[in-house]
């Protein structure tokens, strides 16, 4: 599993700075527009590039969440079913998810081979193949994702966990480590409370 987790982090850590960028890109077109519009004018290219960020955070911060198994679940149903039914749904489930983005990575290639030779309106300079590129690349890396976060996931479910469990075991713990570093442990808090 070191293997498995250490590729993980550099995934991670990648698709963090590829939104990271992406997000403030995002951020700085769009302030740049509206500045622009009260001072001056709009950029022709605005919403047009705008809108394909958009699209590229949405692929790049889609495939950060399934590492992180953050997309919205339904734990709580797979964990109430017995084992022998838990783990063949949750297997049906993988392969469903892997299916559909291996199918939308091969539609992505077909959008790309059919955009050759052509350029955005406002910007003839940047090919449609080079932005359309995200639909096969997120797709792949959904997959890739899905996959290196499966291990981990399968063993939850088949103890029972639910991702909702884990949150909120992580998140008392943390509160307690924050309450003992600023002195409140339940001695001290009960010793307060005593007349």
């Amino acid at each position: 599993m070191g293997t498995l987790n250490r590729i993980s982090r550099i995934l991670e850590r990648l698709l963090e700075i590829i939104t990271v960028v992406l997000m403030v890109s995002l951020t700085l077109v769009v302030l740049y527009a509206v500045v622009t519009r009260y001072a001056w004018r709009t950029p022709s290219w605005y919403d047009e590039v705008a809108a394909i960020m958009l699209v590229w955070l949405t692929y790049y911060a889609g495939a950060l969440a399934a590492l992180k198994r953050g997309h919205i679940g339904v734990d709580g149903v797979l964990a109430a079913m017995p084992v022998k039914f838990r783990m063949p749904v949750a297997y049906l489930s993988e392969a469903l998810v892997i299916g559909f983005f291996a199918v939308l990575c091969w539609a992505g290639l077909v959008v790309i081979e059919v955009m050759q030779g052509m350029a955005l309106i406002t910007l003839r300079w940047v090919p449609l193949s080079f932005t359309q590129s995200v639909i096969p690349i997120g797709a792949a890396l959904f997959i890739i994702a899905q996959l290196l976060s499966m291990p981990a996931h399968l063993a939850k479910v088949r103890s029972g966990r639910t991702q909702e469990e884990e949150e909120i075991r992580h998140a008392i713990a943390e509160a307690e480590r924050d309450n003992a570093r600023a002195g409140f442990t339940a001695d001290a808090l009960t010793k307060r409370d005593l007349p």
